[in-house]
């Protein structure tokens, strides 16, 4: 797993100061689902060409997704996690479903604890394997005291309705909307990871404006099950939302073994 002195390193020359400082004051509002302006997925090429803030995501070299297709076996060394249950406080922010958490939820890579902020959901999955997409892929954002992130993405494919995610799709609201507490309702945040542990670990980006390339990524290999009622029901209210994949250029991406 890279750390953050090596993530720091492997930023291309004159974008290691430039993307984190043009981005960072727009960050924190764009993890918290705060940060709608005019962007969309209709042009998700031109995100760059909207905003100085934004720019990340036309001149970046390590941008993400990316398509998961060949990787470097490795031993990686487990993550830590202090999961526990979390009340069930959901928002449609205009381009996804998102569920925040509260303090108290983090993992550990590399001896650097990451709070989870929230998770959220794509359609269909903005990782691809071999070039092929998956119907959804969870996110969980995690963040550290210096502002660096660690995403878990989670893939989710046609089977069984998932009795864990069944709270917040009953109660997924249809249209744009403030954060909503649902009473009584905890989420198990642990019965959101795989059982196996097999994942991909990259270097790479906000998936949305403003593209800030400070993401520490780590991809399961194995999905979780979702019912097809489930897919349908997030494909009514977000026909696409997932930015295409993206050029890896001369990152590395590991494969645990």
């Amino acid at each position: 797993m890279l750390n953050r002195r090596t993530l720091l390193k492997a930023l291309p020359l004159g974008l290691a100061g430039t993307t984190f400082s043009l981005s960072f004051s727009s960050l924190i509002a764009a993890v918290a689902g705060e940060k709608n302006s005019e962007w969309n997925y209709e042009a998700p090429e031109d995100w760059g060409e909207l905003s100085e803030e934004y720019k990340a995501c036309q001149i970046g070299r390590q941008q993400s997704p990316i398509d998961l297709q060949t990787s470097i076996e490795s031993t990686l060394k487990p993550i830590e996690f202090s999961y526990g249950e979390i009340p069930l406080r959901i928002i449609n922010n205009g381009h996804t479903i998102q569920v925040n958490s509260n303090p108290g939820n983090y993992l550990i890579i590399d001896n650097e604890k990451f709070e989870l902020l929230q998770f959220h959901f794509h359609h269909p999955s903005e990782h691809t394997i071999k070039g092929q997409n998956y119907p959804l892929e969870l996110h969980l954002v995690h963040q550290n005291q210096q502002g660096y992130l660690a995403v878990l993405g989670i893939f989710l494919k046609q089977g069984q309705e998932n009795a864990s995610l069944k709270p917040v799709w009953d109660a997924m609201p249809s249209q744009k909307s403030p954060e909503k507490l649902i009473r009584d309702v905890q989420i198990s945040l642990a019965n959101l990871l795989p059982a196996e542990s097999n994942r991909y670990h990259y270097f790479g980006s906000l998936t949305t404006p403003p593209c800030s390339e400070i993401v520490n990524w780590v991809v399961f290999q194995n999905p979780l099950e979702i019912s097809v009622a489930q897919i349908n029901q997030f494909h009514q209210i977000f026909p696409v939302n997932a930015r295409p994949t993206q050029p890896i250029n001369r990152r590395f991406l590991l494969g645990s073994n």
